[in-house]
């Protein structure tokens, strides 16, 4: 077993539930898989002394883990004003409706489709309910529409599927473009050495305490495979099958669907980039 403080970005160990910052607790859907790890992490954000809370990304369609989020925060004195989504992937938003009925909150995101009020989020938005401040980061990459929320008092960024707190992030091709990706993750290093962050809260796994050396790990994981991809694709392999049979050999079998997303990503990344020939 490797030690959790060894791992990129230090995964925190203990029960994923819970409060993960003073003004950020985390309430775990039952919907774990390989693809979302032990389930959306549904998270409610709150100023300690304030009776008003936001929640970001409800989750799957699942009556008890609406009602989960709802009591967690009544228990803490807490109602829910607002709703927040990281991006449209069903694991994080096919509640967002019902959750707006239970609540009578609005649903703000990227996306149009997916809001449910007159306000969407957009780069530069500040979101401010009951005292707390919540700053739009537009990180897409994973999705076209994905953004992560910065939460300043906390020193904290909540990434969604951009970083996640264990593994790393498919590139969900041809939404998801791995150009934008790799901005996306500069932003968020900008974030850790400009603004002080130092906690990721993801949207799945465990939080992780070293926001900076998370961040590096994945543009180095990304270097790493992309260096992969060219030589795969030198060797002869041509399609994103072949590619993935050679670069992801290792990777369980059940995961390759996924690994081919972001193979196509890279494809399309080392052919705009004249890297390999179209």
């Amino acid at each position: 077993m490797t030690d959790a403080a060894a791992l990129p970005g230090q995964p925190r160990g203990g029960v994923i539930s819970g409060p993960a910052t003073a003004r950020a607790r985390c309430v775990l859907a039952p919907n774990p898989s390989p693809m979302t790890l032990d389930g959306t992490n549904t998270w409610i954000v709150a100023e300690p002394d304030s009776d008003l809370a936001v929640v970001i990304d409800p989750g799957p369609l699942d009556e008890r883990h609406l009602r989960a989020v709802i009591d967690t925060a009544e228990q803490a004195g807490k109602r829910i004003a607002l709703t927040l989504l990281t991006h449209g992937h069903p694991d994080h938003s096919d509640g967002a409706a019902r959750f707006a009925e239970l609540t009578g909150s609005s649903v703000r995101a990227l996306d149009p489709a997916l809001r449910l009020g007159d306000e969407g989020l957009g780069t530069g938005d500040v979101i401010t309910t009951g005292g707390l401040e919540l700053r739009v980061v537009p990180t897409p990459g994973h999705t076209a529409d994905s953004l992560s929320f910065h939460l300043p008092a906390d020193r904290a960024v909540l990434t969604g599927d951009t970083i996640l707190g264990r593994g790393t992030t498919v590139v969900a091709h041809p939404d998801g473009r791995l150009g934008d990706y790799l901005d996306s993750l500069r932003r968020l290093r900008s974030l850790t050495v400009d603004d002080g962050v130092a906690t990721v809260l993801p949207g799945h796994g465990p939080v992780l305490n070293d926001a900076q050396g998370a961040v590096e790990f994945y543009l180095a994981h990304r270097a790493h495979r992309l260096a992969q991809v060219e030589t795969a694709v030198e060797a002869g392999h041509r399609t994103p099958g072949e590619v993935v049979a050679s670069v992801y050999a290792d990777v369980d079998r059940s995961l390759w669907p996924a690994a081919e997303l972001s193979v196509r990503a890279q494809l399309d990344y080392l052919g705009e980039h004249g890297l390999i020939d179209g």
